[in-house]
């Protein structure tokens, strides 16, 4: 879970909790397509930048905040120029759910009336009893779609003579996400029950939409997510579940790597236990669905 850590808003603000902070600069906006304005967008993450784009194209200039695929986005840096960005925006996305609380701690400084979209919140999903969110909700594709059909809407909003284009991609996008619910469907079908282990809970709702049990013991991924030190009888379970054949694959969060989750991959190789690398940002080279897609496909290949 990310927490704000408060304090003067100047040249920086820092959040901190697991990994390692970073000083990357949000990625620029494209220019305006000649003959028009567009809309200026922030989002939080690459993400959410990438959605945009594919339900705007060159109807939105896009700011994505954080955007570094090997940093790690729960210990961000944020800047003059983000706040800049923020203040200029006309939408703006944010995970919420505790993922990225600098957005909603800058725009009360940014001086904008900005129509702001909290993916959580059109999710619709809350923490069970006695458990914490999961606030990854860009692994949950229902959730995608019905970010789509917003995007549509307040885009729409923000410049009428896009609305017809904005709710044609959306629809178009859509059907692309609802292929890669039928393979998690498909996934689902072939290999319901199956075990699997995390380091962090940032893949579950792909995981469980294909019919998946995480086997992990709570403690040990709420450790890693938080930044705190596993209790070494948690950290030994977890390492018995590669010795004893528990599980069919690990789950493994490139992003935030230390010394725990070394031993844990390392125990997963030794065991000859599948490895799937996951990532809270967009790699290189890739957009959202392709990168989905690819995710889908290292699962269908681990689990064969």
């Amino acid at each position: 879970m990310t927490w704000w850590s408060a304090g003067a808003l100047s040249l920086a603000m820092f959040l901190t909790a697991c990994g390692s902070s970073s000083s990357q600069q949000p990625a620029a906006a494209p220019a305006s397509p000649a003959g028009g304005a567009t809309v200026s967008v922030v989002a939080s993450t690459n993400v959410y930048g990438d959605i945009v784009k594919q339900i705007a194209g060159d109807r939105a200039s896009i700011t994505s905040i954080i955007s570094n695929p090997d940093a790690d986005p729960h210990s961000y840096e944020a800047n003059t120029r983000t706040q800049l960005e923020l203040s200029k925006a006309k939408v703006v996305i944010e995970n919420g759910g505790g993922y990225d609380d600098f957005v909603d701690t800058m725009l009360k400084s940014a001086g904008g009336t900005p129509k702001v979209l909290n993916v959580v919140d059109i999710s619709g999903k809350k923490a069970a009893d006695g458990e914490e969110l999961n606030e990854h909700v860009w692994y949950d594709f229902a959730t995608v779609e019905k970010l789509a059909d917003q995007l549509a809407a307040v885009l729409g909003e923000a410049d009428p003579a896009g609305a017809a284009t904005f709710t044609a991609n959306a629809a178009t996008f859509k059907q692309k996400v609802q292929q890669l619910q039928a393979r998690e469907a498909a996934i689902k079908a072939a290999h319901t029950g199956a075990g699997v282990a995390i380091t962090e809970p940032v893949p579950l709702y792909m995981l469980q939409a294909c019919g998946l049990v995480n086997k992990t013991p709570a403690e040990f991924s709420e450790a890693i997510e938080e930044g705190t030190d596993v209790p070494a009888n948690v950290l030994q379970k977890t390492l018995d579940l590669f010795a004893h054949k528990d599980v069919a694959l690990l789950a493994y969060n490139e992003q935030t790597a230390g010394p725990e989750t070394e031993k844990v991959l390392n125990a997963a190789k030794a065991a000859n236990v599948a490895v799937v690398p996951v990532t809270e940002t967009l790699p290189d080279g890739k957009d959202y669905l392709s990168w989905m897609g690819g995710n889908l496909t290292a699962i269908e290949t681990a689990l064969r």
